[in-house]
Formats: structure tokens, C-alpha cells, sequence
């Protein structure tokens, strides 16, 4: 059962056009690896937060895992990168150098700044919105769109289901080994189980929409998907994100395309 509808101010554009200006920035960000540009879009992606209807607290509890895989990435790089400047920290295997650390920095922050779009995206986007812009504006085939709201609908239960699965194992005595190795013992069991529930859940779904006739013959609407002024603004400010992200970065002459 959907829940209510989003108040922001994003969550009454249109899907395609909130995808558009997510892509726009994500090829953006694919094609340079330095910190200018990255900063810079991470400040403008942050500015937008409130219009998604999110709360920094909101996105912390939401999004950590986001930030704690950008940390690793961005340590890995610092320590794998070339050393080149001045030596900031030299203590055994550990070798910082301000090259090294701009890497890492640059990494960290680009992999930050390409998720949030996504999870801005997301939290302003109602899943039967997007299947009905998928559908009649990209004229996709109906059972890939029913399937993408049939599994958009069912993620927010994941989170449900995992916890129920904890509680449930834990009053059977089941994966409760003390440490850290038991720790993560138990999650990959619970993991799995999350899983063949998962493939259970959707093979009965996708039997039910087939019984009852998904997908076949010509379909009508009860809303009718649109593009508006608000949707032309979206994309307008994704390509002046896109024109300070690159400006910024050639202004202080850190652009470092990939595929130069």
C-alpha cells in the first residue's frame, strides 16, 4: 500500500526530469577525478536536500552506508595513490603525502557526490509516478514497468523484513556467537534468508500480475504523466550544477579528465 505523498517541491516534477539532471551530474562527475569539482557539486547537491524534502539527519540515517563506503574508498586511495608533495604522515606502511591525500580526498568526495542525485531522486519520487512517465513518455514495455514498481514498492519492506528476521532468530537461539566473527556469521545467514524471501515474495507477485492479466491488451491511465515549467527548471539547474562543476575545476586548474 503506497504511502503519502511527498509535500517537497521535487516531488512534483516530473520522474524523467529529476533522472535527466541526475544523469547529467553523474557523467559530470565520471569524467574528471579531482576535489574542486567534486566539492562543488557536493555543495549543490546539498543545497537541493531541503526541495527533496530531506533533513541532514534524515539523509545520515538513510544514506550512512553511502559515507562509510566513500571513507573506505577514499583511505584506499590515499594509501594506493602516488606519493608526490610534501609528506604529511610517514609511520610504518602508513605513507601520506599531500598528492596522495588530494586522491584520496578527490575519491571520497566524488563518490558521495554521484550517489546523493540517486537518493535526492528517490526520496522525492513516487514509485507509481515514475512507471506512468516510464511507460507513456519512454514507451517502455509494461511488464518491465510493472516489474521496476513492483520491486521499487517492495524495497521499503527489506528493511521491515530484516529486522523481523533478526528478532525471530535471536528468540530461536540462532546466530548469536559473541565477536566479531560471529557477528558476521550471523549476517550473512540472516542475509541469505532476506534473499530467498526476496525471490519468494517476487515470484508471487509476479504470478498475481500475471493471473490477472498485467500487461496484456491496451492499457488506459488514471493519470496522465506531464512536463511543466517546474520540470524545465529542474533541468535548467542541473546544467548551470553541470556548467559551476566543470567551470570550477578548470578555473583552479585541477580538471584531470579520465579518458585524457
Amino acid at each position: 500500500m503506497a504511502g503519502p505523498r511527498s509535500t517537497a517541491v521535487l516531488a512534483r516534477a516530473n520522474p524523467l526530469a529529476k533522472l535527466a539532471a541526475a544523469l547529467m551530474l553523474t557523467i559530470v562527475l565520471l569524467l574528471s577525478v579531482d576535489w574542486a569539482s567534486a566539492t562543488v557539486a557536493l555543495v549543490c547537491e546539498l543545497a537541493v536536500l531541503p526541495l527533496a524534502g530531506l533533513s541532514a539527519r534524515t539523509l545520515l540515517l538513510r544514506g550512512w552506508p553511502i559515507l562509510a563506503a566513500a571513507l573506505v574508498g577514499g583511505y584506499g586511495s590515499a594509501l594506493l595513490a602516488p606519493k608526490t608533495g610534501a609528506v604529511l604522515l610517514d609511520w610504518g606502511p602508513l605513507l601520506f603525502t599531500e598528492g596522495s591525500l588530494q586522491s584520496g580526498l578527490a575519491i571520497m568526495l566524488r563518490g558521495i557526490a554521484i550517489a546523493l542525485p540517486g537518493v535526492i531522486v528517490l526520496a522525492s519520487t513516487d514509485p507509481t509516478d515514475l512507471a506512468d512517465a516510464l511507460a507513456q513518455k519512454m514507451k517502455l514495455p509494461h511488464r518491465f514497468v510493472l516489474g521496476a514498481l513492483a520491486a521499487l514498492r517492495l524495497v521499503g519492506l527489506l528493511v521491515e523484513e530484516w529486522q523481523t528476521l533478526g528478532m525471530a532468530r535471536r528468540a530461536r537461539g540462532v546466530g548469536s556467537g559473541s565477536g566479531f566473527a560471529g557477528r558476521f556469521k550471523a549476517s550473512l545467514g540472516q542475509a541469505l534468508a532476506l534473499l530467498v524471501q526476496a525471490i519468494r515474495r517476487a515470484s508471487r507477485l509476479a504470478v498475481s500480475m500475471e493471473a490477472k492479466g498485467f500487461g496484456a491488451g491496451p492499457r488506459s491511465w488514471a493519470r496522465e504523466s506531464r512536463f511543466g515549467p517546474l520540470d524545465a527548471q529542474v533541468v535548467a539547474a542541473a546544467v548551470l550544477m553541470v556548467a559551476a562543476v566543470v567551470g570550477a575545476a578548470v578555473g583552479l586548474g585541477t580538471w584531470n579528465p579520465v579518458f585524457g
